[in-house]
């Protein structure tokens, strides 16, 4: 079948593209930043298609000869109404696959018992599901709750609270709230299974692993598998949600965007109450400890193709861009270095990409740490998102508290995304220059207002230590000259 992907740049789409090549269908992704899957080990089988799911003349014309869409995107994480964004969003899709005439909808949404008091970010789940559900094309919704794979963020949000708090004071629901886990690998499946299935048309399925836990037996059984000691959770009832969702910003990667509305949800029971799935796609789903397992094996293995932060909140035409005229954009404050190297300048632009994560930034990891705490104190992203892969980088992807927003042989530029009043880029370029190469390091800053200026001048001294030092480490690194560099990951 002609499959069309939309969400491939994020956690669910990315892992579900080569399981639906190697059922032997034809598949097209739809992404607004077509680049963010250039590094994919399936981007040469695949078409790809520049287009939003708001864009409904685009997202017509993309969809014409589907037999089965996939819809796999969402707002949550941007600064938006997530739920006002989704459901205009959801409407726009659905009218464009009426057009087109696509064969079925697959959409993926979140479990809950529509009769209780669901939170906003279920309710919207729903909401999106009657939305597509409500036009022409044949429509397949897949529920589930915690999703167990690695990158995902129930899984990140899980791994950090437990393998960083030996004790945790937590709301009392975290002792009665039930979930149903299910693994990454089965939800693919399911997925798949329902593409082209006529039994599949029209019709709600929710699906889960086989142990229904509350959120503290979660919690234990990670620990388990982890060889962890049990935690010592102590529930208490006035913690409120927004205390909780601040705690656990700051002590998960997660960005708060994303944390508010899953915090919400973890308060209702998300639970399977039919099991009608088993009637279209026979499939008996790995236990919650195995799902644990394999996510912490790849994990550890370094094997992580997507992650929840590869799908970021999209950029506005009204943000600055490095590629803007010097007289446009306003107050523009850089901090610019360059060095001369015996390296050639793709050497140099390789030891660049390898800095962050567990490896550091070869000058005041201290300082880099202490920034990135400080961040996490006032709602910021912090410094424990780190990387997907020790050396290589794609755009699009989170370091540390960056984002790749450009990356090639001779230049590689990070857009910085903690708390600061402006827009600020980190950038290196290098060329040769027929003796060596030279290593343009570049800290581009564009201050919002009075306090934007503020701040630039009070981390002069900060920069000054760091940037000052960076550049030439850089090329030492390159010229051979640090034997202890690339450190073991």
């Amino acid at each position: 079948m002609k499959a069309i992907v939309t969400g491939a740049t994020g956690y669910i789409g990315g892992r579900l593209v080569p399981e639906l090549l190697a059922a032997g269908h034809q598949v097209t992704c739809v992404a607004r930043t077509p680049a963010k899957l250039d590094d994919r080990h399936w981007r040469d089988d695949v078409d790809v298609i520049a287009g939003d799911v708001n864009d409904f003349e685009a997202m017509s014309t993309a969809l014409v000869g589907a037999d089965v869409a996939y819809y796999l995107v969402h707002s949550m994480g941007g600064d938006r109404d997530f739920a006002a964004a989704d459901a205009a969003a959801a409407t726009s899709f659905r009218d464009a696959a009426g057009r087109a005439g696509v064969g079925q909808i697959v959409y993926l949404g979140g479990l809950g018992d529509p009769d209780d008091r669901l939170s906003r970010h279920l309710a919207s789940r729903h909401e999106v599901g009657r939305i597509l559900a409500s036009g022409p094309v044949p429509t397949t919704e897949l529920r589930a709750a915690v999703i167990i794979g690695s990158g995902s963020a129930s899984f990140e949000m899980l791994r950090s609270l437990v393998e960083l708090l030996p004790v945790m004071i937590t709301p009392r629901w975290v002792n009665r709230t039930l979930c149903q886990p299910i693994g990454i690998r089965d939800i693919l499946a399911y997925l798949v299974g329902v593409a082209g299935n006529p039994g599949a048309y029209d019709r709600v399925f929710e699906v889960g692993g086989p142990d229904v836990v509350t959120y503290r037996e979660l919690m234990d059984r990670y620990a388990d598998v982890a060889g962890l000691r049990r935690r010592l959770i102590f529930p208490v009832q006035p913690l409120s949600p927004t205390l909780s969702r601040h705690w656990i910003n700051l002590v998960t990667p997660l960005p708060i965007g994303l944390v508010k509305p899953l915090i919400g949800s973890l308060m209702n029971d998300v639970v399977v109450k039919n099991d009608t799935i088993d009637e279209v796609v026979p499939r008996e789903p790995l236990r919650l400890e195995e799902t644990i397992r394999l996510a912490l094996r790849r994990v550890a293995g370094r094997d992580v193709p997507t992650r929840w932060t590869g799908a970021s909140p999209g950029r506005t035409p009204e943000e600055p861009h490095l590629a803007d005229p010097g007289w446009s954009g306003g107050t523009l404050l850089t901090d610019v270095r360059t060095v001369h190297s015996s390296a050639d300048p793709e050497r140099l632009i390789q030891i660049t990409k390898g800095l962050g994560g567990r490896r550091g930034w070869l000058v005041g990891d201290w300082l880099w740490g202490a920034r990135g705490l400080a961040d996490k104190l006032i709602g910021g992203v912090g410094m424990r998102r780190g990387r997907r892969h020790a050396d290589e980088l794609g755009v699009g992807e989170s370091l540390d508290f960056f984002r790749v927003e450009e990356v090639a042989a001779d230049q590689l530029r990070l857009r910085a995304e903690m708390k600061v009043p402006g827009k600020a880029w980190l950038e290196w370029h290098a060329e040769g220059d027929g003796a060596g190469s030279v290593l343009t390091q570049r800290a581009v800053f564009v201050p919002r207002g009075l306090s934007g200026r503020l701040y630039w001048y009070a981390v002069i001294p900060a920069h000054a230590f760091i940037f000052g030092r960076l550049a030439r480490r850089i090329a030492e690194v390159a010229e051979g000259r640090d034997p202890d560099w690339p450190a073991p990951d």
